[in-house]
Order: structure tokens, then sequence, then C-alpha cells
């Protein structure tokens, strides 16, 4: 079934008088499909993905050598799989496998997801990311580098960062809570001036692109997408006897949209519901002219988050365990039914 796609525009967030004025303006966007892949055939996709060979990770210092043999890649079941395998001594020990889209397929902003379910243990760092098809014009880190989702070792968490030259190698970022073992959907939605990192539908860190740090060079340009499982480096350090192989990191799919329209909706709100304070952190407090028939927390793509039930005229909504981004409030009231943005701290 099509889900319409929600977002809020970025300025509905800027100040409480803005959000508490009489017009909340709001913008449902139609994300059109650009390109996929649902792994559905039997082997690799020539036409979408390329295998990359070699070691040292692009300078992490990683243990793992890529290759395209079966048994590090293969696509069987309606999925990717990347397996990472101890095959013998020395400094290749480990093999596993890395695919690109570079010289495939590129794009410049809109929404991308993966759904994954990754390994855990020590020296493992599945990923998720994109890299700046100027790469080789104008090498790392100036070509800017989005990674939509990094895992590390035995932690709890993905991480979303971003790359870029600004008189040297500078990267911003943010991690998110999540069992990896679990499928999620992973993803990003990349504007000119504004990328948001998603786990599931939830935000969990924004980056501004802006000409003051020197990131409108890193970002405003066609990139690539990556897909890879690499054993040791930098960041997670190494294997050790706790880590079991073979281990595997399975895709379920692969899709990159962009906008095909966006249609502005005004809601004539303010004089019937109240939210405040904007922005909140663990309470939110609602007054509305009747008792809510209904109180649901929405991600801004229109994902249900959390149905907070029937609720009184005036009530204070605990927010506590939802973590901070931007989100949709939806009341329903005989007579009334109203969706207000709110961000949490």
């Amino acid at each position: 079934m099509k889900q319409m796609k929600w977002k809020v525009s970025v300025a509905g967030f800027l100040t409480t008088t803005m959000l508490m004025s009489a017009q909340v303006s709001m913008a449902q966007t139609t994300w059109q499909l650009l390109w996929s892949d649902e792994f559905a055939g039997s082997t690799l996709d020539a036409t979408k993905w390329a295998p990359e060979f070699g070691n040292g990770g692009w300078g992490n210092n990683e243990w793992q050598y890529y290759t395209n043999a079966a048994q590090n890649l293969a696509v069987e079941n309606g999925q990717l799989k990347i397996t990472a395998r101890h095959e013998g001594t020395g400094a290749m020990e480990y093999t596993s496998a890395r695919i690109v889209t570079k010289g495939l397929f590129d794009f410049q902003y809109g929404k991308v997801e993966a759904r994954m379910k990754l390994p855990m243990g020590q020296g493992f760092w599945p990923a998720f990311w994109m890299i700046g098809a100027n790469i080789d014009d104008v090498s790392w880190p100036a070509c800017g580098e989005i990674d939509i989702m990094e895992q590390v070792s035995n932690e709890y968490s993905t991480h979303g960062t971003v790359h870029w030259n600004n008189n040297g190698h500078v990267y911003s970022g943010n991690g998110y809570n999540v069992d990896p073992t679990q499928y999620h959907v992973y993803g990003i939605i990349w504007e000119e001036n504004l990328i948001r990192w998603y786990v599931d539908g939830i935000q969990f860190y924004q980056f501004t692109v802006q000409p003051s740090n020197n990131s409108d060079d890193g970002f405003r340009h066609p990139f690539f997408l990556i897909l890879n499982l690499a054993v040791g480096g930098n960041w997670p350090g190494y294997p050790d006897a706790s880590t079991v192989f073979p281990s595997n990191m399975m895709v379920d799919y692969v899709r990159v949209y962009q906008a095909a329209s966006t249609v502005f909706v005004k809601e004539s709100a303010g004089a019937d519901v109240s939210v405040y304070p904007v922005p909140s952190r663990d309470v939110v407090q609602i007054t509305a002219p009747d008792a809510l028939i209904s109180c649901v927390l929405r991600s801004v793509d229109g994902q249900l988050i959390s149905d907070l039930g029937k609720q009184p005229a005036q009530t204070s909504l605990v927010l506590g365990h939802v973590p901070a981004g931007y989100y949709l409030l939806e009341c329903t009231w005989n007579g009334g039914h109203v969706v207000k943005p709110l961000l949490i701290e």
C-alpha cells in the first residue's frame, strides 16, 4: 500500500511564536523512486553495482581483502549477503566484499534508504555510505562523504556522519541506539542545505550545508553508493577470539527517491490547540477545546512513532522515551483535527 510521506518546512521549527500562530505551514512531499535494487535475482546486478578488490580500506588500516567470490558476495532469497570470513594466516587472512555504484549510478539530492540486518562482533565494521562522484578529480575528503549507516564492533548503535575538506579533513555526526542484529531501515534525506539521518523513520541527526565551513563544496554535487563489511581498522579495532566467523551483512533493498512534487497545506489550528513548550524535552503541554479522541506522534515522513491514546482537553504528555528530533503531533477531537510540528531536544 502506498503511503503518503510528510515533512515539515524547516522554517516551521524556528520559533515558538511561529508554531503558535494561527496558520501552521506544512509541506506534503511526494517521493518518486529514482533507482533501486530489490536483490530479486540470483546474482549481483552488474548494471547497478561493481565489486571492488583489495585491502587497506582506503587508509583505515583494515585487515580484510575484498573479493567477488560467492562465499563473500551473494544474492539469495531476495537479499544481498556480504560475508566476512577468517580464511588463512598472515596479512590477508580475512576476506569480505565491498560494492559500489561508481560509474553506474550517481545522483544529487533525494531520499536514500536501505533495509539491513548487521553482524556484531569485535572488529566488524559494516557500512552503507556515499562518496562524491568527483573523487578522482578532487580526491578525498574534498569530494565529500556521507555515511548513512556505520556500526562498529559490539555497539548497539548506528552512526551517521559527514566528512569534507575545510583546510583539512573535518567531520560531523551523531549516533542512535538500535539493535543492529534486527532488520532496520537506515536512511537520509539529502537537500541542498540540509542532510537528515533516520532509523525506521525517526530522525536522529541533521547537518547544515553552508559556505561558511566549505561544506557547500563537499555536498552540492552527485554522489555514488557503497555497501561493505570491513574487518578491523582504526575505528573498531581488530578481531579477537570472541569474534565469530563467518558473519553476514544482509541487505533487503536499497532505494533512492527524488522529490516529485511538494504541496503546502495551511492548518487553521492556532486558536483551537496549543502545544508548548517548543522545543520540548521530556514533557509537552496540550490544550484543546474538547477532550482529544486520539493523540499520536509521527515521524516527519508520516510513520507512527507512538500512539498516545485518548487525552483530556488539557494534558501533559511525557515524551522522555522519544529520541531527539523533529516530529508531527496529530490530535483529533469532536469537530477538529490538527497536526502540529514538534521539536524534541
